[in-house]
C-alpha cells in the first residue's frame, strides 16, 4: 500500500526504527526523505504515483480530523442545556453580554 498526504512529510525525531514504506506527498523535508529512504521506502509525488496507479489502487488517503474545524463547535444540543458542551453564538465574552437572568442559577 502506498501512503498518501495532501500536504508536507516532516521528520519525527521520537521515530528511531522506521518501516519501509511507500509514501506521496506534495513535498518532503530533506530529514523526511532522508529518513524514509535509509528505510529502504521510497518517496512520491503525485504525478509519479498516476502513472504508477492511475486508478489509485493500493493507494491509502492519509487526512486530519473532519471534526476539527471551528464551527463543529457550535453543533450539537443547545448551548445551557444539561450534559451539553456546544459553544454559544454570542457576540462577545464581556460582563454585559447574555450573563443576566435566565442564563445562571445564581441570576434568579
Amino acid at each position: 500500500k502506498i501512503a498518501c498526504v495532501v500536504g508536507t512529510v516532516t521528520d519525527d525525531k521520537r521515530l528511531y526504527d522506521i518501516p519501509k514504506l511507500t509514501v506521496c506527498a506534495l513535498r518532503f523535508t530533506e530529514k523526511a526523505r532522508a529518513s524514509i529512504t535509509k528505510a529502504g521506502g521510497e518517496c512520491l509525488t503525485f504525478d509519479k504515483l498516476a502513472l504508477r496507479s492511475p486508478l489509485g489502487k493500493g493507494t491509502v488517503l492519509l487526512r486530519g480530523p473532519v471534526k476539527a474545524r471551528e464551527a463543529e463547535k457550535y453543533f450539537g444540543l443547545a448551548p445551557g442545556v444539561p450534559g451539553s458542551t456546544t459553544k454559544q453564538r454570542v457576540r462577545s465574552k464581556g460582563r454585559k453580554f447574555e450573563k443576566a437572568r435566565g442564563k445562571r442559577k445564581s441570576r434568579g
